[in-house]
């Protein structure tokens, strides 16, 4: 019998866990609730010890795709009961606004990640099959008959236990060492922007509790209301505006919003916390699998945050790898054809939307299709609706190009014909 005595040193009769998940983030934890309630014994590794932590350079927006996947763990009621804003997005353009229906619209969620990481955290932990060992650091990977084979890991104490399971994963984000050590092909776009933003109370904007983004091409910036009353204020621009946000990060940040075109009431509120920034936000695509092992989230796929995708995708790689690999998992087929399922799930949901992204992240202006498409959905609602299922990326571009921009042509034309 398999040794399941998880401080054994080395289980040289077999794997102890069904899955070794290296990050207990939003992709880690949502694979390891979807793969316990299946039965399967999971082992989630992570390096900070406070099961509290959170991560703090993020907008907190998930977009309205990421949803559904979040629905279907449970985990969208108690989200809701800590009082998360399912806001619409409202988006300015040089020839206007770009608004949801009235009657409806795609919502995503909007929670501090220092309420939602806990909260999924403790969802994980709490779940059968789930054992989490918060406090320690991945070492090294573990290889077994040329597969991966779990992963070695130290405490603050020193201590080393290797944990075996018969599926790595890697959900430690952009920079993921998992990946590193499994020499995981990547591509890399650098970046031509960079990131500040903060909370403030006292300060939504006239659209909240929906969301509020301007495209000022090339610049970028965002209002999200979310829960305690407070929005999140965001500014991407191009590196050349810099200086300003390193020399004052707050003050660059209220000025900055304080002339965008109808801007919100940033200057009348008080800022909570600090205003923090990210410079650097190379994009990496990487392949998602390797023998006995597979990443998810950032890992995988670490985009252009300024569509804000990464947390909804962190819980959509995770379902889709979870539904991939369960049946191998269960003992019905073997790892690798669940890994390669995945592998083209995930190429097939993400690359198109990843090649747009990568795209628009060298700070250029938009291109004479998205001039069309904007521009026409300022003034058409059914282009507004297509367009924004694809922003929100519930539809994929080759679903989105064939049903928008022939009406779009067409929205624009009689526009010109009435002028």
């Amino acid at each position: 019998m398999p040794s399941t005595d998880p401080h054994s040193p080395i289980f040289s009769d077999g794997p102890a866990y069904d899955a070794v998940i290296v990050g207990a983030s939003l992709a880690g934890c949502a694979t390891a609730i979807g793969l316990g309630r299946a039965g399967l014994k999971v082992a989630l590794v992570e390096k900070q010890p406070d099961p509290a932590a959170y991560k703090r350079t993020c907008s907190h927006f998930i977009q309205a795709s990421g949803v559904p996947a979040i629905e279907r763990l449970g985990l969208l009621e108690p989200i809701e009961a800590v009082g998360a804003a399912r806001p619409r997005v409202h988006s300015w353009t040089r020839w206007g606004w770009i608004t949801p229906p009235p009657d409806g619209g795609s919502r995503g969620i909007n929670l501090r990640r220092e309420v939602l990481d806990p909260l999924v955290r403790t969802t994980a932990a709490e779940t059968p099959g789930v054992e989490m060992l918060l406090g320690w650091a991945a070492e090294r990977l573990l290889r077994e008959e040329g597969s991966f084979a779990g992963v070695a890991v130290r405490n603050p104490k020193g201590e080393e236990r290797e944990l075996r399971g018969r599926l790595t994963i890697g959900a430690d984000g952009r920079d993921s060492r998992i990946a590193e050590w499994a020499e995981a092909p990547v591509k890399t776009y650098p970046n031509a922007r960079f990131a500040y933003g903060g909370y403030f109370e006292d300060a939504n904007p006239e659209q909240a509790p929906d969301a509020v983004v301007w495209f000022m091409d090339p610049q970028w910036a965002a209002a999200f209301p979310t829960d305690e009353g407070l929005t999140f204020y965001a500014a991407m621009p191009t590196k050349e505006r810099l200086p300003d946000f390193k020399r004052d990060p707050q003050g660059a940040l209220v000025d900055y919003l304080s002339l965008v075109p109808d801007p919100p009431p940033i200057r009348d509120g008080r800022s909570v916390g600090t205003v923090f920034g990210k410079i650097d936000m190379t994009s990496r695509l990487r392949r998602p699998t390797a023998p006995g092992l597979a990443l998810i989230g950032d890992a995988a796929l670490a985009a252009d945050p300024l569509f804000g995708v990464g947390c909804g995708w962190a819980f959509q790689s995770a379902e889709w790898l979870r539904e991939s690999v369960e049946p191998a998992l269960q003992g019905s087929e073997p790892l690798e054809d669940g890994l390669a399922r995945y592998r083209r799930r995930h190429a097939r949901e993400l690359n198109a939307h990843s090649f747009f992204l990568h795209d628009y992240s060298t700070g250029r202006r938009f291109n004479p299709a998205e001039r069309l498409l904007f521009s026409a959905a300022t003034r058409d609602a059914k282009t507004a609706d297509v367009l924004e299922r694809f922003a929100t990326r519930q539809i994929r571009p080759q679903e989105m190009l064939p049903r928008a921009v022939p009406r779009a042509l067409a929205v624009n034309a009689r526009h010109a014909l009435a002028r």
